[in-house]
């Protein structure tokens, strides 16, 4: 048991319950939200993540760990105003959204400095608040571990090992970076049983999600609902995985985004994913996981205990300590 930080107060990770360890209440361009506020409606987007989050809560959802960071528009006051109205537990995260590069700022100090930025978040508050991080978010995609990157990866790994908060990352699986990112982290010393390499359910390639896990990560199959694979081939994936014995080491969840401003709402993208919601993994994929043969246990094992076990840094828990099945939960 540790206690992990949520946007309205510490809890014991033995409260965490049921997780979508991957949803974002908003999204938007950081410079842009800055320098033009005028094209954002605040009350909308926050409308439309109260919607969202009490929907799930009435599904059984407990926490919701938020990866919004440093470029893609981290707002903590939002995210505290979602979980008071909402009620419900939302850990938010602290490092850097890029695919290439960072500010100069960060390019032109080294892998401590940055490392410290992403401790203060944690140990003292986001944006001058005392609002803490929980866990620590990096990424890479298409373009690879650039050398700012490396640095961002570096950085995170450092926090990590002196707050002990779990680390989430963005990958790219058909380039197979989740296992250069696992390189970096083990290069730094990070237990790897505080790592989740994200995205991996967008590959159905058994054997590079195998390497990774073989390397004592978690893995994140939490993009349901969106690109590149539809939701039933990422079951077949996950079901052979499960087969193999690591449902205790996957997370489901759908990388929703409340509000979303990438592409303008008439864009293809909204038409090509029309069940894309923050609900969608409740409504139609675990009941079809439960229909293809997968077990409520293992259902729950990766939606209550591996959160739990991810912000432990362990793989099993106690069987005396296992969450009781509640009312309108999973």
């Amino acid at each position: 048991m540790v206690s992990v930080n949520t946007v309205t107060g510490k809890v014991d990770s033995t409260q965490l319950g049921c997780t979508l360890v991957h949803e974002h209440l908003l999204l938007h361009s950081d410079s842009v939200a800055v320098q033009f506020p005028h094209l954002y409606d605040d009350e909308s987007n926050f409308l439309k993540a109260v919607e969202q989050v009490k929907a799930v809560k009435n599904q059984g959802v407990h926490t919701i760990c938020d990866p919004t960071v440093m470029g893609i528009g981290r707002d903590i006051r939002f995210m505290e105003r979602v979980a008071y109205e909402t009620e419900m537990k939302i850990i938010a995260a602290t490092g850097i959204y890029s695919y290439n590069d960072i500010p100069p700022i960060f390019q032109n100090r080294d892998i401590n400095y940055l490392a410290d930025v992403f401790i203060r978040d944690i140990e003292v508050g986001i944006q001058n608040t005392s609002i803490k991080a929980g866990f620590l978010k990096c990424t890479a995609d298409a373009a690879g571990i650039t050398e700012d990157l490396d640095k961002v990866f570096r950085a995170i790994a450092r926090a990590q090992k002196v707050t002990g908060v779990p680390i989430m990352t963005h990958s790219h699986p058909e380039s197979g970076n989740g296992l250069k990112q696992m390189d970096i982290f083990e290069d730094e010393g990070v237990d790897p049983k505080f790592i989740m390499i994200g995205h991996c359910g967008d590959t159905d390639n058994i054997d590079y999600i195998t390497q990774i896990l073989k390397r004592g990560a978690f893995i994140g199959m939490d993009r349901y609902g969106q690109a590149p694979l539809p939701y039933e081939k990422r079951n077949t994936t996950l079901i052979e995985l499960i087969k193999k014995g690591f449902a205790n080491r996957m997370f489901l969840s759908q990388d929703y985004c409340c509000s979303f401003d990438w592409f303008p709402p008439e864009h293809e993208f909204f038409k090509t994913y029309p069940k894309w919601s923050m609900t969608f993994l409740l409504d139609e994929v675990v009941p079809q996981l439960l229909n293809t043969g997968v077990t409520e246990e293992q259902v729950r094992t990766m939606m209550y205990d591996n959160v739990r076990c991810w912000f432990e840094g362990t793989y099993e828990l106690p069987t005396i300590n296992r969450v009781i099945k509640e009312p309108n939960s999973i």
